[in-house]
């Protein structure tokens, strides 16, 4: 047992979410990101319960961890109450905090700094319609471009409270909420590894 093993189980993530894999693969069969990527988790949580740090490390710098949506469905099948998802957040931090990923899950890493981590601390959002500028998305086609331009007159009816005060969705989050956020940022660690991730260390 070595030092790599030793920061993931650091982790107060990781004593909940690998118990005791047994190899049944049930969650692997029933991962959506499984049937497209070359992504296993049954294989990674019998990589991290094997211990062996040259297994581990090649894990933490390959794409496998970054295929998991987190959708959580190998918690709700595994019989021993395992949840793989949990142990890639882990895996995903560790790889982070060593400098481990590959240039395609920095750059992913970097944008996702600068945007939901970014987000989160200036409006108290992952994402929200004001920052998903049609321009930089055409993915998200014709629909959302006229949702964005007709958001005041059509979030009301969706039950949201756009840029208002009070309850409801896209309501404006109060700065002393926001000012709480930053704090956790601050207390946890999120700060110096928002920094970390976009100074591409």
């Amino acid at each position: 047992m070595g030092n790599i093993f030793n920061l993931l189980t650091q982790d107060i993530r990781f004593s909940e979410a690998l118990k005791a894999c047994m190899n049944c693969g049930i969650c692997t069969a029933i991962c959506p990101a499984a049937e497209f990527y070359d992504y296993d988790p049954r294989k990674i949580c019998d990589i991290v319960q094997r211990k062996n740090e040259e297994e581990i490390e090649a894990l933490l710098r390959s794409d496998m961890i970054w295929a998991c949506g987190q959708c959580l469905s190998c918690k709700t099948r595994c019989p021993r109450g395992n949840v793989p998802a949990e142990i890639i957040l882990v895996l995903r931090k560790t790889a982070q905090e060593l400098g481990y990923y590959n240039d395609v899950a920095k750059k992913q890493q970097h944008r996702l700094a600068e945007t939901v981590g970014k987000n989160i601390l200036e409006i108290g959002y992952c994402v929200h319609p004001d920052r998903v500028v049609p321009a930089l998305h055409p993915e998200q086609g014709p629909i959302w471009e006229w949702y964005v331009k007709n958001i005041e007159e059509v979030a009301p009816k969706f039950g949201a409270n756009y840029h208002g005060v009070g309850p409801g969705a896209l309501r404006t989050i109060r700065e002393e909420t926001l000012n709480e956020i930053r704090k956790i940022y601050e207390i946890t660690g999120g700060n110096q590894l928002m920094d970390k991730l976009l100074n591409n260390e």
